[in-house]
């Protein structure tokens, strides 16, 4: 791998990681705290750092490339992403939420032929379909043991992979930082919408305290090393690195909180990752014939 490969690639896996941390810490929040709260309070918190450090480098926080579509469709993908996916995360085992979560690549195969206009042959296509099958396995509609709210997840695969297809689109001018002042602000917002379906805010202990800190840091430095990844490093070279979110997650969800994914769940998940990791493949070899 040469070395401008390789910084992609290690903001990828640093980001899983700390994404997986991040969701850790909201299911060890959410036994005493509202899901909207915390999201209210990790999304102004990671804004105001963000304003903070683009203040400090001078970057602009306004800028007529705001009201580009690409980067309002991103903020709105990136609002209802996080209200489902946090939903998810509360309300099920974190072990099959991060599982559905690996569809998001399959979901962005799907979504830029059908609205970028991207060519997908049939062999991409097939791959999308056996990698949605996976997660109905993990989600097991009809089967005794069904959660509805499962489609949580779903719905935030959907969510977050129109926000990856717009941040594909946006502007290389327009900076990280000024990116993710707004992410984490349709993170807060999120959690302004979310506030009547849970119950009411809490005054906060020390553990509380100490545990969203830690949270707001790991995501603050997730998310900048993802838009990093994303805007900057190859999409086939750092797609499949996105799959190491799954590992952490599980060795985080078995060994701490001590869940035990079915049989189905770990068959699902395999069955999607081996899926988008051929769709990435598939990308490459048709990149490299072209060239």
């Amino acid at each position: 791998m040469k070395n401008s490969e390789f910084q992609p690639v290690l903001f990828m896996v640093g980001s899983m990681a700390l994404f997986s941390l991040e969701d850790f810490f909201i299911k060890l929040l959410s036994s005493t705290m509202p899901a909207s709260q915390i999201m209210l309070i990790m999304g102004l918190s990671g804004s105001i750092i963000f304003l903070f450090f683009a203040i400090v480098s001078k970057q602009p926080v306004f800028s007529r490339d705001l009201l580009d579509k690409h980067v309002i469709t991103r903020t709105l993908a990136d609002l209802f992403g996080a209200l489902f996916f946090v939903g998810a995360i509360v309300l099920t085992p974190l072990s099959s939420a991060s599982a559905i979560l690996q569809g998001t690549p399959l979901a962005i195969t799907a979504g830029a032929a059908i609205f970028l206009g991207e060519t997908v042959g049939i062999r991409r296509w097939l791959a999308v379909l056996i990698g949605f099958f996976g997660i109905i396995l993990i989600v097991k509609p009809g089967l005794a043991d069904f959660n509805p709210l499962s489609l949580l997840a779903v719905i935030a695969v959907i969510c977050l992979s129109a926000r990856d297809l717009a941040t594909r689109a946006i502007k290389t001018t327009l900076p990280t930082l000024t990116i993710s002042v707004y992410g984490f602000g349709a993170m807060a917002a999120a959690g302004m919408l979310a506030i009547p379906f849970y119950g009411d805010f809490i005054w906060l202990s020390f553990r509380e305290i100490t545990i969203l800190m830690v949270g707001i840091a790991s995501g603050v430095a997730a998310y900048y090393l993802l838009v990093g990844a994303t805007r900057y490093g190859d999409a086939s070279l750092v797609a499949p690195f996105r799959y190491s979110r799954l590992v952490f997650a599980l060795l985080l969800s078995i060994l701490i909180l001590g869940e035990r994914p079915d049989l189905l769940t770990w068959l699902g998940a395999l069955i999607v990752v081996f899926s988008g990791y051929f769709i990435v493949l598939r990308e490459r070899n048709i990149k490299n014939v072209k060239k």
